[in-house]
């Protein structure tokens, strides 16, 4: 699969599961999970910018994550700083614009700070746009665009009966970024853990039992070619099934 190919996804979402399953089978500590997915991601950047693909949007770190081990919590947060200091110059040859999505205001000061100076770094380039999905919970992004169009409702900004979907779509985390069109979930798991729950709607869901870290650009081309051989309808009816 190549760049050229007709029905490769514009915005590809990844549900990355299997970090700590990864370590346990070799014995090793779910740091350790966590360091070998961090070269997934590097592999998988490079890999999306190589296919065409537009958007890459990773569930870096959940909302619920925070209710992990106190230790585990803060060695993730130190690796996502190291991240995003390590791999600008990597990112820059690339192309790639960097993106974040998620109550960022949660993250420690530094990983703000440093998530801060990568986006900016990197703001003009024009290739692949990396979405972090940090301190993320679809639902939690709902409550805020409903409580920020509520807020307007009130203001006398917005009459009620202009609340439609696309002025939903336009108070979300991802105003500005095309929804989704293929979510892939590694590891197995068959649930989308409150992940992208609205943009979500009509993405082919694709599920692979590799974990995380051993997902490399192999595996995307064969879910890209799965997404290539579906017939997204949209709620409509295809023609094929008249």
């Amino acid at each position: 699969m190549t760049a050229s190919s007709k029905k490769i996804p514009r915005h590809v979402a990844i549900i990355m599961d299997g970090n700590g399953r990864w370590a346990k089978q070799r014995g090793k500590a779910r740091l350790e999970g966590h360091r070998a997915g961090a070269e997934s991601v590097r592999a998988i950047v490079r890999a999306c910018g190589e296919l065409g693909i537009e958007y890459l949007t990773l569930y870096a770190f959940s909302s619920e994550n925070w209710n992990r081990p106190r230790a585990e919590v803060s060695a993730l947060m130190h690796l996502l700083e190291f991240y995003l200091k390590q791999e600008i110059p990597e990112l820059d040859k690339n192309n790639v614009r960097l993106a974040a999505i998620g109550r960022i205001h949660e993250l420690p000061g530094s990983a703000q700070k440093q998530l801060a100076k990568s986006i900016e770094a990197l703001s003009k380039n024009t290739g692949l746009t990396l979405v972090l999905a940090l301190s993320y919970g679809g639902r939690a992004e709902l409550v805020d665009a409903t409580r920020e169009i509520a807020r307007m409702v009130k203001a006398g900004q917005i009459d009620i009966a202009d609340i439609d979907d696309k002025l939903i779509s336009q108070h979300l985390y991802t105003r500005g970024i095309p929804d989704p069109d293929l979510l892939v979930r590694t590891s197995g798991e068959l649930r989308v853990s409150n992940f992208l729950l609205w943009q979500i709607s009509y993405a082919e869901i694709y599920v692979t039992d590799v974990l995380w870290p051993d997902f490399r650009k192999p595996e995307l081309v064969k879910a890209c070619e799965a997404f290539g051989k579906r017939h997204r309808r949209f709620g409509l009816v295809n023609q094929e099934d008249k």
